[in-house]
């Protein structure tokens, strides 16, 4: 079988962790018998590159001088000149599969299937639609039903994205998509009317790669105060929750005034550090930093913060669950069935109403008390979490769940 993979240099990539994904899954098929090429459009690299490992090609194929690159007329024809290029490079057409990991692909898609005989999957790593509307799904039902426009941007935003998406997802080019979470299969079959025989549920996975220094050894290193320890992870941005984080921590401050908050990520820190006045000596805002450097803190952390209003399968929860934090996560889309409330970490309801999301900050204050107030059931809600990964979300489980969706595009064919 030849699999290539398509990956492209945009921010995206950055922001829903496709890079990571890509990452990922090439180290989990290292050992099987597919030969794995990773396609990189709009590459940064000024000319048609092609490199080489013992087990893996990479292509790169640049973006063009002068484009916009918003505007999709453009992408259509660079699109439809990758294919062309593609038809000269690759060599062993046999058992094609191309794995798609971008929402604007459907030009791509057609023109693929066109050319080649081949199976095509794409990965939802995102919904804009629920994005825009911060995971609110009452709000986009209510939207996608309106029989007269809406006059509110949000919601104009919102529902063209959903009927582009829906485009993409009932292209006929594509014959299979990866949901990464229970809820985004739900969600494509109930509201953008796939079909269940396209949809397959795989989760995301991560090596274990946990420090073997001790939590005291790592404060001193980093100079932690020997005082209870909360952790953020991810970008700092509205989708994320970290604001009702920083209003709760506030709170806790009243009774357990020694915590320390530490924030690791990039995005809009002045309007976070409004959030942090008369308390910034308890928290600790490291920027984006290197992931051994992030997986040292994990192992540093007492408890870890998740109130997000939209997730599919996040990296960042499973990364916590692999070291063993007690987490406290929203019951926001892909988030709630990866936390169970009580025995992996404990759940903040998301609110919906009619035009917003907003958390609890007074429960999720409660909450996080609670787990300083009780250590044993903090560890063991860690020690479940550890458990949780080693069950469902190790590069080896994903690997080998791909690695049988590659194999039976073929074998059904």
């Amino acid at each position: 079988m030849n699999l290539y993979i398509f990956n492209q240099t945009r921010r995206h990539g950055a922001i829903y962790g496709v890079g990571t994904y890509i990452r990922e899954l090439t180290a989990a098929l290292k050992d099987s018998e597919i030969k794995v090429c990773i396609v990189t459009l709009a590459s940064e690299k000024p000319q048609i590159q092609r490199e080489e490992t013992s087990d893996i090609q990479y292509w790169y194929f640049p973006a063009p001088i002068q484009w916009t690159e918003s505007n999709p007329e453009q992408w259509k024809l660079y699109y439809r000149n990758i294919v062309y290029l593609l038809r000269l490079h690759i060599k062993d057409k046999k058992e094609l599969v191309f794995h798609l990991n971008y929402m604007e692909c459907k030009p791509l898609a057609d023109a693929l299937k066109d050319v080649f005989d081949c199976k095509i999957v794409l990965v939802v790593h995102y919904l804009r639609s629920v994005m825009s509307l911060l995971g609110n799904i009452s709000q986009l039902r209510s939207i996608i039903s309106q029989f007269n426009e809406s006059t509110d941007e949000v919601e104009i935003s919102a529902k063209l994205s959903f009927l582009q998406e829906k485009e993409i997802l009932q292209c006929q080019a594509i014959d299979k998509i990866i949901c990464l979470s229970n809820h985004t299969f739900d969600l494509l079959h109930h509201e953008y009317q796939i079909e269940k025989e396209k949809l397959v549920i795989i989760h995301n996975g991560l090596p274990d790669s946990i420090s073997n220094t001790d939590k005291q050894t790592l404060r001193q290193k980093y100079l932690i105060p020997n005082a209870p320890v909360f952790l953020f992870a991810g970008r700092l941005d509205d989708v994320k929750g970290l604001k009702y984080a920083l209003r709760a921590f506030r709170i806790v401050l009243n009774t357990q005034p020694d915590c320390h908050f530490m924030i690791a990520g990039n995005g809009a820190f002045d309007l976070y550090m409004k959030e942090c006045e008369g308390i910034w000596m308890n928290v600790t805002w490291t920027g984006l930093i290197d992931k051994p450097i992030l997986y040292e803190l994990y192992s540093i952390a007492d408890i870890g913060m998740m109130p997000s209003f939209h997730e599919q399968c996040s990296y960042v929860a499973i990364e916590m669950m692999m070291h063993g934090v007690s987490l406290i996560a929203s019951t926001t889309t892909g988030l709630k069935e990866m936390i169970e409330d009580g025995e992996t970490g404990l759940r903040i309801p998301v609110i919906e109403f009619d035009d917003r999301v907003e958390i609890d900050t007074e429960l999720l204050a409660a909450k996080m008390l609670y787990l300083l107030e009780h250590l044993e059931e903090a560890k063991r809600l860690g020690r479940n979490a550890r458990k949780r990964y080693e069950e469902q979300y190790t590069t080896e489980r994903m690997g080998k769940q791909m690695i049988a969706l590659y194999k039976s595009l073929w074998e059904n064919n």
